[in-house]
């Protein structure tokens, strides 16, 4: 069958029409909404909350996994040290440590979020029937195998404790746990506020140990140092947080001691005071506020409008002593 030219022009004009019309109904698609974590503002799923505690002292480091939290805690311990609780939803691991053993402020500081999946190596025998009561999963590790809490034949103890999070985890799904879905804790995540102070440099301690948080420009993030030393973990990583929230409370004397007879501090997170949150390479001063345990922590600034906090992993360090700022007038540049 021969075609005229009207009747190869007519096919033209149908297969450009219907290659167009395609393509209109192609980009008329919506896109899928990329899903965010609640608790870091990074792109992420808002799966179920563990919480691990994890040893802080020269000895633990390099710590495993901390990388991978959407939150982490610094709390201070006895002897002045510090330990943290980290908090992990948008992405758990394999491994985490080395875990060590709770403290009483862990359920004030945890109970905004929910009842989480709470691992950890132990704690005091007076702390461990007041755990049990909390509103959270009790997965320490004496009621957990050694498949669970493993050791690292490469640390001495007790630094060598690691956390099979995967087989936690999937222990939690098979027993059918009630762990809570990662959800909002107070802050909100969103663009630089307006004002605050430029920084190169922030140092904040303990009575034993020191953290300094250097601006990275080119990595848009706060480089940690601890005790003078790089804040690396097991993977090469360096810890480099996009907020560091800088919360100071009152520290005192809890009713639990160790068997030297020093006092566990409690850190007391309900309330009201005030800190800094540090963002986009500046310091924004503001106010902390928390109802009661069960409500989240929120901040604003002296006009009473709410801090955004930057997206990615955030720190919470629990402060009674001032930071130290280095402005970024008073220093060359900031870290590469």
């Amino acid at each position: 069958m021969r075609f005229n030219r009207f009747s190869l022009i007519l096919v033209s004009t149908l297969i450009l029409s219907s290659c167009a019309s395609t393509s209109t109904s192609s980009s008329n698609i919506p896109e899928i909404p990329i899903e965010t974590n609640v608790l870091s503002g990074r792109e992420g799923s808002n799966g179920p909350v563990l919480v691990v505690k994890v040893d802080d002292t020269n000895m633990a480091h390099p710590q495993i996994g901390v990388e991978d939290a959407d939150v982490v805690y610094i709390e201070q311990v006895e002897g002045g040290l510090t330990r943290l609780a980290a908090v992990f939803s948008s992405k758990i691991p394999v491994e985490i440590g080395p875990v060590r053993s709770a403290r009483i402020s862990d359920i004030e500081i945890l109970s905004q979020y929910g009842r989480v999946a709470f691992a950890y190596s132990g704690a005091q025998k007076k702390l461990l029937p007041v755990i049990a009561e909390a509103n959270l999963q009790n997965l320490g590790a004496q009621t957990q195998s050694s498949l669970i809490y493993t050791r690292d034949s490469t640390r001495v103890s007790p630094y060598s404790l690691v956390l099979r999070a995967d087989l936690l985890m999937a222990k939690i799904v098979e027993k059918q746990y009630d762990v809570v879905q990662a959800q909002s804790v107070g802050w909100k995540f969103g663009d630089e506020p307006i004002g605050g102070v430029g920084l190169t440099s922030v140092s904040f301690r303990w009575p034993a140990t020191g953290y300094q948080a250097n601006w990275s420009q080119s990595e848009k993030c706060w480089k940690l140092i601890h005790n003078s030393q790089p804040n690396v973990v097991q993977s090469g990583k360096q810890l480099c947080p996009s907020t560091v929230i800088l919360q100071k409370v009152s520290i005192t004397n809890s009713e639990y001691h160790d068997k030297l007879g020093n006092y566990t501090p409690f850190s007391n997170t309900v309330g009201t005071g005030p800190g800094y949150i540090l963002r986009d390479g500046k310091s924004f001063a503001g106010t902390w506020t928390r109802e009661n345990m069960e409500s989240g922590t929120t901040w604003t600034s002296s006009d009473g409008q709410e801090i955004l906090m930057s997206p990615g992993q955030v720190w919470v360090a629990l402060l009674q002593n001032d930071p130290e700022f280095i402005t970024a007038s008073a220093s060359p540049s900031p870290t590469k």
